[in-house]
């Protein structure tokens, strides 16, 4: 279905569209002015809205929001989780309401009152906002590293990172590791605090064979005192790229934490996203790693998979309580524009199924493995306006995800599609973000550099 929402100012427009849109994930939705009022005629459902005049932009924009929601609710006769919260970091609400010197009820009213936010949403946002701030308060200043390697085996059908077939570039993979080098080395003089993460991430940095995952792992520690960074974190994401040569080299640098990731353990759903894997090679390879003395050690999953409902994801849950890892991140599918699923409509709608059921499922597994939430986010597109949630026994939670998450401290990033964030003074945040296409990173190398250590955002 074509929606329309026809405003008299041209005020507010990302936010009307995002929250709309969060009602109708599935149909197109448009937002346009007073001016296109003929435009109207081309769209199946209208919504008009005025816009009062107003003093205080936030406060204005938060009224117009719940105005739609109430609006959008009553209609559809359906409350959304998340209320009239739109974007990617909802502990940030509480987060400040904690540095300020809030309670715990006063933040659970303003996430209600103002947001529209269910009770069990607000709770599990402030509970893990208060989570990240004792683990924050325990690091101190400092900053993050993170590294790139963007190429995979098989690229999945949902994915939009910057990743690319491992195979249509093994003629490039030295130059790569090359430039890489190169980046890491003149940004060094703009790591002037200790690190508190390194993270290795992609892609899938376990697609590199055995000598150039050696080469890559040696060249980090020429230039980086690996041994005194708090957490130490390769993404060995892909269970297929796991070996005992590759788990015995990354066990001869400092690492503290890997991803070993089967997103499902439903064979027949692994086929259809082009993950390249099995089942059974996901806990080949978990066992590889914990025989290799990997004592921290993450599984992601997805919830919302094509085909998948309440009896696959019970089945996953099964399986991965057998393996028992020491973090678990539950991501609920979100739909980018970008990826094979999207662009080529790899999908019937009725095949695409999360709830906040199945989420609660996936919680009380992480509770029965001793877990508890510590850090959250949400992207745009969810399958039920739903959010992505990290669980971790106490002890082995991701940093550098609630790092990045908070926004707190400067990352340095080198790699393709990698992207460093600068705090500045005033509170805002500087990105400067790599290209994805691998030839043009390895083109444009100089360039990046040159942008990336610029003083200006460094000394601002």
């Amino acid at each position: 279905m074509r929606r329309a929402v026809i405003c008299d100012k041209e005020d507010f427009f990302y936010d009307i569209h995002s929250l709309v849109k969060s009602f109708y994930p599935e149909d197109e939705v448009v937002v346009l002015t007073a001016e296109d009022e003929k435009a109207k005629e081309a769209y199946d459902d209208v919504l008009h809205l005025t816009i009062p005049p107003y003093t205080v932009r936030l406060e204005a924009k938060n009224e117009l929001k719940r105005h739609i929601y109430r609006l959008l609710s009553e209609k559809e006769d359906r409350q959304l989780p998340w209320g009239t919260l739109s974007g990617i970091r909802p502990t940030k609400i509480p987060m400040r309401g904690i540095m300020q010197g809030q309670s715990r009820d006063e933040i659970l009213a303003d996430m209600k009152e103002k947001y529209l936010v269910s009770d069990r949403k607000a709770l599990l946002a402030y509970e893990i906002a208060e989570r990240e701030k004792r683990l924050m308060d325990r690091c101190g200043e400092g900053m993050s590293l993170y590294l790139g390697i963007p190429f995979c085996p098989t690229i999945c059908s949902y994915c939009t990172f910057s990743s690319s077939p491992i195979g249509s570039w093994e003629k490039y993979l030295d130059d790569y590791l090359d430039t890489i080098e190169k980046e890491l080395a003149a940004s060094l003089c703009r790591i002037t605090k200790p690190l508190h993460t390194l993270y290795i991430g992609g892609g899938t940095p376990t697609s590199l064979d055995e000598g150039r995952l050696a080469r890559f792992l040696d060249m980090i520690d020429r230039y980086v005192d690996t041994g005194k960074v708090m957490e130490y974190t390769v993404e060995a994401g892909r269970p297929d790229t796991v070996t005992p040569e590759k788990l015995k080299i990354m066990k001869d640098h400092p690492i503290t934490r890997i991803s070993v990731n089967p997103q499902t353990m439903n064979g027949k759903t692994l086929t259809l996203i082009g993950r390249g894997h099995t089942p059974e090679q996901t806990e080949e390879a978990f066992a590889m790693a914990r025989t290799a003395g990997f004592d921290n050690i993450n599984m992601d999953l997805i919830m919302g998979l094509p085909g998948e409902r309440e009896e696959e994801v019970a089945y996953t849950l099964e399986k991965i309580r057998a393996m028992a890892p020491d973090s678990l991140t539950v991501h609920s599918l979100a739909l980018k524009r970008a990826s094979r699923l999207t662009l080529g409509h790899e999908y019937d709608e009725d095949m695409l199924h999360n709830t906040d059921a199945i989420m609660e499922m996936a919680a009380e597994a992480a509770e029965g493995m001793g877990m508890v939430p510590y850090y959250l986010y949400r992207q745009k597109n969810m399958r039920g306006n739903l959010e992505n949630v990290g669980y971790a026994r106490p002890g082995a939670e991701g940093l550098y995800n609630i790092l990045i998450m908070e926004e707190q401290e400067n990352i340095m990033a080198c790699g393709a599609g990698a992207s460093t964030k600068v705090l500045q003074k005033d509170g805002h945040i500087v990105r400067v973000i790599n290209p994805k296409n691998v030839s043009q990173y390895l083109t444009r190398i100089d360039e990046l550099i040159e942008k990336k250590t610029a003083s200006d955002i460094w000394e601002n």
